[in-house]
């Protein structure tokens, strides 16, 4: 089996599943495994990566404002690829392409190659997203093994939560600030805290800056959308959130908290060990 995939988390879920073998093509975001650098980049973005947060949210509501897509599809090089499976997904049009033109576009291959959009907005539905991709690559077994593997470091996390939880602050976009929704909240809940930005399942929502600074958590964490530790703390420098009086702490977004992959449950335990060490919340 040949397998497009047009999303990072999708991209994940078949390396984990035991399936990498089988990646043909990749996005333009696409960077773990390392093993799957080298695929074709099937797709592409007329945003500038390295603008700023404010130039970055300018340029994907002006491409909306005109109709234009905030992600692209190299349609050529992914017919010539002539994939049997195509992973999409039907959250966010920022992420990856939106899932209706994937759709129009494999509607018109000679031989249509089946078409699986991921949709999990929580970790339930990212473990469901797991099992529906590996059903699709005949690694049923493997799904299930992986989803009960990653359950079972979640139900550790939550069994050695302390018994104080903590008010967390979730910060997933900068300028403007965005608060981090979906399944941030659970693994804030996972780790031992209470996320007081967002409830689980729901969208990442914008919030003034006025606004962020009436509100009292005990810990902000900034988890950028798309950004690793380094770049977010250049953009901090750029747009400091307001000073709440509290630790500020700066996680790799990009890899465990903004996709809905496996390494979510990383996430959970990396926000464990920031409200141990620097809260000191927990054993």
């Amino acid at each position: 089996m040949k397998v497009a995939s047009l999303l990072p988390a999708g991209t994940e879920i078949v390396a984990a599943v035991g399936a990498e073998e089988s990646l043909v093509g990749i996005s333009h975001e696409c960077d773990y495994p390392a093993s799957v650098l080298h695929l074709p980049r099937l797709t592409w973005t007329p945003v500038d990566p390295a603008a700023t947060s404010r130039e970055i949210d300018r340029a994907v509501r002006d491409a909306r404002g005109d109709g234009r897509p905030v992600i692209g599809v190299d349609a050529g090089l992914l017919r010539s690829l002539e994939p049997d499976l195509l992973l999409t997904q039907g959250l966010c049009d920022v992420c990856a392409v939106a899932d209706g033109e994937v759709y129009r576009l494999a509607d018109a291959f000679a031989r249509p190659p089946e078409v699986l959009s991921l949709s999990a907005t929580n970790v339930a539905g990212i473990m469901e997203d797991i099992r529906r991709v590996a059903a699709a690559l005949e690694r049923a077994p493997a799904g299930d093994a992986l989803v009960s593997e990653l359950e079972s470091r979640l139900a550790q996390l939550r069994a050695s939560a302390p018994a104080e939880k903590p008010r967390v602050l979730c910060v997933e976009w900068l300028d403007p600030i965005y608060l981090a929704g979906h399944w941030v909240p659970e693994l804030v809940a996972a780790s031992g805290g209470t996320d007081i930005g967002a409830t689980a399942g729901s969208h990442s929502v914008t919030i003034s800056r006025e606004k962020f600074a009436t509100l009292a958590p005990d810990l902000v964490i900034v988890m950028l959308c798309g950004f690793g530790v380094e770049r977010a703390k250049r953009e901090l420098e750029l747009a400091p959130l307001p000073d709440l009086g509290v630790p500020q702490v700066v996680l790799d977004g990009n890899a465990y908290t903004s996709r809905p992959g496996p390494r979510v449950v990383d996430g959970a335990e990396r926000i464990s060990e920031v409200l141990r060490e620097v809260g000191g919340w927990g054993g």
